[in-house]
């Protein structure tokens, strides 16, 4: 007999099979039945946390981001640093990058949200991360804080989500160098 999931471990089971509909399905074909049938629960169990398919992505996204964040590398350069987090994103996050963008445009269409709204910075704790590692590089002396606004501490992850949808494939080392050390760096020195 299978043991019965809760809490916390029955939440990230129908989180992880609403991904994997996703994933799968899209948007268009998402559906709490399908849901409640790929975590083999009952449908109570998943509206009593989630009133709507809407919300139920929602939730799925912030929990995907997550569980998905990467580690925030500290090699002793801000250069080495941002290069080690974006090869990882670069190779490891393509199909979460193109699952939010690409095969999510209906609902962000159907509920007038847009991408920026689901990817919370706060939610998923990526604000936290990338402040600590530009607030490293400016203690280090390698950066004028000054010249580090948030569009700017933003830029070499949307230019790296820029190549992935332009691609939908890991995005090449020398692409990587090019955005920190020729765009970004520049910037911020």
């Amino acid at each position: 007999m299978a043991q019965r999931r809760r809490g916390a471990a029955l939440e990230t089971a129908l989180l992880d099979a609403a991904w994997e509909e996703l994933i799968d399905n899209g948007y268009a074909r998402f559906t709490m039945d399908a849901v409640v049938k790929r975590a083999a629960t009952s449908p109570p169990v998943l509206y009593r946390r989630w009133s709507d398919r809407d919300e139920l992505i929602r939730a799925t996204i912030v929990h995907i981001l997550k569980e998905s964040r990467p580690a925030v590398p500290d090699t002793g350069s801000l250069r080495e640093d941002l290069l080690t987090l974006m090869r990882e994103i670069a190779t490891s996050h393509v199909q979460l990058i193109t699952v939010m963008y690409a095969h999510l445009a209906s609902y962000y269409r159907a509920t007038g949200r847009s991408p920026n709204s689901l990817f919370d910075p706060v939610a998923t704790g990526r604000t936290a991360d990338l402040d600590m590692l530009f607030e490293r590089s400016v203690s280090r002396g390698e950066i004028k804080s000054d010249l580090l606004t948030e569009r700017i501490k933003t830029l070499p992850f949307v230019l790296l989500r820029h190549e992935i949808l332009s691609t939908f494939a890991p995005v090449p080392d020398h692409v990587l160098e090019e955005i920190i050390d020729t765009i970004f760096l520049p910037l911020v020195r």
